[in-house]
């Protein structure tokens, strides 16, 4: 399929299937006796009404090397909690559920509020950063992987593909990002990647010249995957954004902090589908639409931080040229598919990318018009600083909602 992405900037790792996978889960058993492997799971509790949860469930049951599963559950009451810890019960894996709208929970969000620490505002990124919390509060984790809950295509062989890199003492990597084909019912899926973030790549470096951060992010096969590992020791110094940004303000934070020849990427499965979401062209706050304003945030914050100059004359310059790009590149995409045998809504994908760009200007006057804004969250390490016991009164917090009947 149409590639447009740099080769060198981060190594690239290819799953020729040419190892079966109780080989390579038993070589990560042998890892993870050095180095404990912990799982992520964020998850809505809508996510334990669909039949993708259940099955990543069935799946994980036959996941040899996992020392604990840790959930974050989020929109849950107390029924609701409890139904499921019945439902993740048959997980032979320690686990443990993170009932963030619990009482307990909610005041361990209190006191991070009253020193003004706490996430702003709920969503992927506010339930994995609490997850970061308890994982280096339990003090028993080598390597942290993270996926999402809604994949339909699942198999345990993602998760061995996506740890693999991080758990291999012979390997350099601390971080390792999943990719894969988004192809689903004989249609291109991976609408934001396709036509907000290659485009909007492209448009930046047209507008702004050559930077090292583009070049690093466009090396990413599937930059918004939500499948990562990395080694535990990496947690504390981590600042992430609370909302759909997480995945690019993972991979910002490692650009910063580590040498490229430490990052790699690694293709975990043949074909890939989760929960698609809709558009929202009438709703700013759900759906694409949401999703696109906070991933152009990250990216324009992120750029700012590096020494990068916007002011409302380049942002328009920007928008127009992303505009054409994208279009230019679903004109591309819809020829791809059909050589292939697939398709593509050529109107959807320009009603997208006419939506993409309206939001492109939103986010850039969200951008100007709040300089004081602290776009990410705190650091554990900071929190720590501040709040010594938290990270402690979080794991009494969360044990007590375990021992609740």
């Amino acid at each position: 399929m149409a590639d447009f992405h740099q080769n060198g900037v981060v190594a690239t790792l290819h799953n020729l299937r040419e190892r079966s996978i109780e080989r390579m889960e038993r070589e990560i058993e042998q890892f993870a006796t050095n180095r404990p492997i912990t799982l992520i799971l964020p998850s809505l509790y809508s996510e334990l009404e669909a039949p993708a949860l259940a099955h990543i469930v069935d799946e994980l049951t036959h996941v040899p090397y996992i020392a604990e599963i840790v959930i974050g559950l989020d929109q849950a009451d107390r029924a609701q909690f409890e139904h499921a810890k019945a439902y993740f019960s048959r997980l032979p894996q320690k686990h443990t559920i993170l009932w963030h709208d619990g009482p307990r929970l909610r005041a361990i969000d209190a006191k991070l509020a009253e020193a003004d620490l706490a996430p702003d505002q709920p969503g992927k990124g506010r339930n994995v950063w609490y997850c970061m919390g308890y994982v280096l509060g339990a003090r028993n984790s080598g390597v942290v992987a993270l996926h999402d809950c809604d994949i339909i295509t699942y198999s345990r062989e993602m998760l061995a593909r996506l740890i693999y890199p991080v758990a291999n003492p012979g390997f350099p990597y601390v971080f390792s990002k999943g990719y894969y084909p988004r192809i689903a019912d004989r249609s291109l899926n991976g609408r934001v990647t396709r036509l907000l973030v290659t485009p909007l790549l492209l448009s930046l470096e047209r507008v702004i010249g050559h930077h090292p951060y583009i070049d690093y992010l466009k090396a990413f096969r599937y930059p918004l995957a939500g499948e990562f590992a990395m080694r535990t020791h990496l947690l504390p110094d981590i600042r992430i954004p609370s909302d759909w940004g997480l995945e690019i303000g993972v991979l910002s934070e490692l650009w910063r902090s580590y040498s490229n020849n430490a990052i790699c990427q690694v293709d975990i499965a043949d074909a890939y589908d989760h929960k698609h979401q809709p558009l929202s062209q009438e709703d700013a706050a759900s759906g694409l639409s949401r999703m696109s304003i906070d991933i152009s945030k990250a990216l324009l914050r992120k750029l700012a931080t590096d020494g990068v100059v916007f002011s409302q004359e380049s942002l328009r310059t920007l928008k127009a040229t992303y505009f054409r790009t994208a279009l230019d590149l679903v004109e591309i995409y819809h020829n791809d598919a059909r050589m292939n045998g697939l398709t593509t809504d050529r109107h959807r994908e320009e009603q997208a990318v006419e939506l993409f760009a309206a939001n492109l200007v939103e986010a850039g006057s969200i951008f100007l018009d709040n300089p004081n804004a602290t776009p990410f969250m705190p650091s554990w390490n900071r929190v720590q600083s501040a709040l010594p016991d938290l990270i402690h009164d979080m794991q009494a917090a969360v044990r007590a909602d375990r021992e609740d009947d």
